[in-house]
């Protein structure tokens, strides 16, 4: 799961609701829009760079910016992200919350599937039991874990009943564990659902033919219940190189897309073809450890890693200035909306961006870790992979550690997120990291014992006893200071190596607008606002 986000560039001056952001010193500044302007008028199609070919687009295992960018189009959720990265409703056109052990979700009439069936309280509640069923191995089953029952209590009414109060499950309706699909069509196809026979989802855009390898094309659904796409269809381009994805871009081959890589800002900000925005992204960059019975096993070692690190080398040399250094790993707009106090005392006292090489060699050397090797993976998916890792083996390298860069492919990079057997032989690897929902939570209930991105294998009662209190208060100003002390407990121990906060980003031609700046394409049907520019 989780690891592409790039961004940088220009921000054009008319744009509304411009924020600027203060990067450290000696970085150049850049601005988060929250918008591009709006789409003047309907486009027969248009053309979206993707750096990886989706592996499946079950939305049981839409878990990376791949699968989700395409299902966010073609399939719904209960309730919907928006481009603010707030929640509204979608499928569902009322939710109650009757006590806290109780959800109780009102089905949206009248809205048609795109193999011809009508939406009901029967296809809610098969969609969302299938995290729950240990064949279906549902990579959004952790979202699920204090869910006591789902069933239909109407024709168009379903009820979760949670085995203890859980603020993250409402949240989670509205991004993938949350998908509604016609039960009819999910079962006709097993074990082949999700590989390019339709998706009988809802969206505004219907799954079309599927050249794998090369692209991947959508379809405008005109019996869509909302607002019709600008578009009458979208092709998706599988291009794993970079600089390939720059270069089509600015030959006209793609019109846009939202993984820019570093590297190619400068000549995509200036080439007059188009404008790169950023904006969102609830997304920081970590080295995420993955092996916590080796040499990173003992905390000493990775203080020493996070010690030795250049990280705002690291920002200006690979995210070329775009984005701030970090020492937490929840993005700092996860905590929007709280009172201040509460943020503030999260963040006191976490470690400064300050290196310290003396202190990091004395730190190995006292776990006894002096010569011991750490293999990191390392990829050319991206810069914020292959210069993090470089930047990793250089600061072991120079405290005294053995580090060993191992190369995976782009195209196999994204099993390192769901598959135990792709982290193998690591210690760990970089990790672009993107937050599903707007709650500090989010990442750190990861940490959790058995949950399923807990790679490293972390686990502490006491952790784990904390983190059962936050989930289980639904009040936000509580829940946040409950979060605070997680975040301190995760920093102490540095369960990931967080390195940067880092802003989303996507490239328009002049041919298209309107689509978001914000990471809600991962769950917000974006295709349907891109339009024509003029």
């Amino acid at each position: 799961m989780r690891t592409r986000l790039l961004a940088a560039g220009v921000v054009v001056a008319a744009l509304a609701t411009a924020a600027c952001t203060s990067p450290p010193a000696g970085q150049e500044s850049y601005q988060l829009s929250a918008v591009t302007p709006e789409a003047k008028g309907d486009i027969a199609s248009f053309s979206w760079s993707l750096y990886a070919e989706p592996p499946t687009l079950d939305y049981a295992y839409a878990f990376d910016y791949a699968q989700n960018m395409i299902v966010s189009n073609v399939c719904e959720s209960l309730m919907r992200w928006t481009p603010g990265l707030t929640l509204e409703p979608g499928l569902a056109s009322a939710v109650a919350n009757p006590d806290p052990l109780t959800w109780v979700y009102t089905v949206r009439p009248g809205v048609k599937f795109h193999d011809g069936g009508t939406l009901t309280a029967t296809d809610v509640a098969y969609s969302l039991n299938r995290h729950l069923d240990p064949d279906v191995g549902s990579f959004w089953a952790s979202e699920f874990t204090n869910v006591a029952s789902i069933t239909e209590t109407g024709p168009m009414q379903v009820t979760v009943k949670l085995k203890q109060a859980d603020s993250q499950f409402p949240q989670a309706m509205a991004n993938s564990a949350g998908t509604v699909a016609h039960a009819a069509t999910v079962r006709a196809q097993g074990k082949d659902y999700g590989t390019g026979d339709g998706l009988g989802c809802t969206g505004p855009f219907t799954l079309g033919p599927w050249t794998k390898g090369q692209s991947l094309q959508l379809n405008r659904f005109d019996g869509y219940w909302g607002a019709r796409a600008k578009a009458g269809s979208v092709v998706f381009k599988f291009l794993t190189d970079p600089a390939a994805r720059a270069n089509a871009m600015l030959a006209g081959e793609v019109d846009g897309g939202y993984l820019v890589s570093p590297e190619s800002y400068a000549k995509l900000s200036s080439s007059g073809k188009g404008t790169l925005y950023f904006g969102k992204s609830l997304t920081t960059i970590n080295l995420n450890v993955v092996n916590l019975k080796g040499v990173l096993g003992d905390v000493r070692v990775r203080r020493a890693l996070l010690l030795a690190l250049d990280r705002e080398g690291f920002i200006k040399t690979g995210l070329q200035g775009v984005g701030t250094v970090t020492s937490a790993s929840a993005a700092r707009d996860a905590w929007s909306g709280l009172p201040q106090p509460v943020v503030d005392a999260a963040y006191a006292g976490l470690p400064g961006a300050g290196r310290d090489l003396a202190q990091a060699k004395q730190l190995v050397k006292d776990a006894g870790a002096t010569g011991k090797k750490v293999v990191i993976a390392t990829s050319a998916i991206g810069a914020d992979v292959s210069l993090l890792a470089t930047a990793a083996q250089s600061a072991g390298t120079a405290i005294g550690l053995d580090v060993e860069l191992k190369t995976i492919a782009p195209d196999a990079f994204t099993a390192l997120f769901s598959d135990p057997k792709a982290r193998e032989g690591l210690d760990a690897f970089p990790e672009t990291y993107y937050l599903s929902k707007t709650d500090p939570l989010a990442m750190y209930k990861m940490f959790r014992t058995g949950d399923f991105e807990n790679y490293g294998g972390y686990s502490d009662p006491a952790y784990d006893t904390l983190l059962d209190q936050a989930v289980a208060e639904y009040d936000p100003e509580k829940r946040a200071a409950l979060s605070g002390r997680l975040q301190k407990i995760a920093t102490d121990q540095l369960l990931w190596i967080p390195v940067a906060e880092w802003p989303t980003s996507v490239f328009l031609n002049k041919r298209i607008t309107g689509a978001p700046t914000s990471i809600c394409y991962m769950y917000y049907p974006w295709a349907a606002q891109v339009g024509a520019s003029g």
